[in-house]
């Protein structure tokens, strides 16, 4: 772990270091994603050995939890034990309703889920958020899918440990020094996935309320991000250790200089114990993974199932 202590003017420095806006023009939308060119994309499908693939999203989760306090919604809008047999088609059918962003639900932020001084990436204004929805910086970045090498940093291993404790973070030293434990060059157009260890936790202790405590990486991983030129960043917390601790008037440092400096598109609340079992398995922690947000015309981000292939 870092010691460093950044006041808020080494954060605004830092936020202004890292920027990437302007760099693929002024009317750029996709921000770090412009390092997946197509022919990262055909050498990451080149990783694809046995065709094994993994989810890396939670279950759908409907019932109330102390880090889900406003639960999904599945509900049954025909169901067959009130089915009747007539002459038309027999069928079932469902609805499905969810508040994504927060603790719960795995889910990718766009690049309008946040701002810095009223503005977001590419210095677009918060105000082009509007109450109908984002006419900027929307989750239709992703249209297309989002796919590419990715690598998986599994931190409770590197520490020896099943789990990070809720009031422990990742410092950018770490991230290197596990990388080079499991033999893995994380660069440009990469996408990133770092475990804390939060399934294994869930499981043996139960839900708690983040507001107590998550583990996630610090303020010092963000040059480390930007150096790199990661694509996206994920994690099976929100990526941002809570509380930060060690940014002075930045709650979220990675949420703040990576989505609005950076471009960063952000994956939250992912489950990654499967995903490091297989790496286990096929003795790599490189993969190709994919994600497919939703397209939504206005929507700041999208629930989604990223999908690791071996």
């Amino acid at each position: 772990m870092s010691e460093t202590n950044y006041s808020t003017s080494d954060m605004e420095a830092m936020f202004e270091s890292v920027k990437n806006w302007g760099k693929w023009g002024a009317e750029d939308e996709r921000g770090a994603l412009n390092y997946i060119t197509a022919e990262k994309i055909a050498e990451g499908a080149r990783l694809v050995r046995t065709g094994e693939s993994v989810s890396c999203a939670l279950q759908f989760p409907t019932r109330p939890a102390p880090d889900n306090p406003r639960p999904a919604q599945h509900m049954m809008v025909v169901a067959g034990d009130a089915c009747t047999h007539g002459d038309g088609i027999e069928s079932a059918m469902d609805y499905i309703g969810v508040a994504f962003h927060g603790m719960a639900v795995s889910h990718l932020d766009a690049l309008c889920h946040v701002f810095v001084k009223e503005e977001m990436y590419n210095g677009f204004k918060s105000s082009d958020v509007l109450s109908t929805g984002a006419t900027r910086n929307t989750v239709m970045a992703g249209k297309d899918g989002i796919s590419g090498r990715a690598v998986l940093l599994d931190i409770p291993r590197f520490r020896g440990v099943e789990w990070l404790e809720i009031d422990q973070a990742i410092s950018a030293d770490e991230l290197e020094s596990a990388a080079d434990e499991q033999g893995i060059q994380v660069g440009e157009g990469d996408i990133l996935l770092v475990s804390t260890g939060r399934d294994a936790r869930r499981r043996a202790r139960g839900s708690w309320s983040p507001a107590d405590g998550l583990a996630g990486m610090n303020a010092s991983c963000v040059p480390w991000f930007h150096d790199r030129r990661i694509a996206m960043l994920g994690c099976d917390g929100v990526s941002d250790a809570i509380p930060s601790g060690d940014a002075e008037g930045w709650p979220m440092p990675i949420h703040q200089c990576g989505i609005v400096g950076m471009g960063l598109h952000l994956l939250d609340n992912l489950r990654l114990d499967l995903l490091a079992q297989a790496c286990e398995r096929h003795e790599r922690w490189e993969f190709f993974l994919v994600v497919a947000p939703l397209r939504v015309k206005r929507g700041t981000g999208s629930p989604v199932n990223p999908i690791a292939f071996f």
